[in-house]
C-alpha cells in the first residue's frame, strides 16, 4: 500500500466536549502532576500553578496528553502535536456543535463519528 504517491504521515483531529463535574478533583490532580514534574523549572512550575488553579480548562489541558492517544498504537510515532482547551457554553441540540460541519464530504466513511453519553 505504500507507494511514492502515498504519504506516511496521518493528522488525526478531534474535538471532545467533556463536562467538569469536579472542578476541584481536576484542579488537584493537575496540581499534583505539577508537582510531581522533577523536570519543570520553578518558574514554569509557579506560572502553571497559578493557571490551573484559576482556570479548570487550564488544567484540563495541563493533563491530557496527545501522547496517550497513539502512544500504545503499533507501528505509530506521534511527530507533532498541539491542543488547547477553553470554557464554553454548549447546547448538543445546537447545529453549530454539528461535528460535521468542517467536512468536505458528509458521507466519507474515513470520518468515524464516536458519540458517547
Amino acid at each position: 500500500m505504500t507507494t511514492p504517491e502515498t504519504s506516511r504521515f496521518v493528522r488525526i483531529r478531534v474535538e471532545l466536549v467533556v463536562e467538569i463535574d469536579d472542578e476541584e478533583a481536576l484542579t488537584g490532580a493537575a496540581l499534583q502532576s505539577l508537582a510531581d514534574d522533577a523536570d519543570l523549572p520553578d518558574a514554569e512550575g509557579t506560572r502553571s500553578e497559578h493557571a490551573v488553579t484559576e482556570d479548570t480548562a487550564e488544567a484540563l489541558a495541563h493533563l491530557v496528553d496527545p501522547f496517550d492517544l497513539v502512544g500504545g498504537v503499533p507501528g505509530v510515532e506521534l511527530q507533532q502535536a498541539s491542543w488547547s482547551s477553553e470554557q464554553i457554553d454548549y447546547d448538543p441540540d445546537s447545529p453549530e456543535w454539528d461535528l460535521h460541519e468542517d467536512d468536505d464530504d458528509e458521507n466519507d466513511p474515513e470520518d468515524d463519528e464516536v458519540r458517547v453519553g
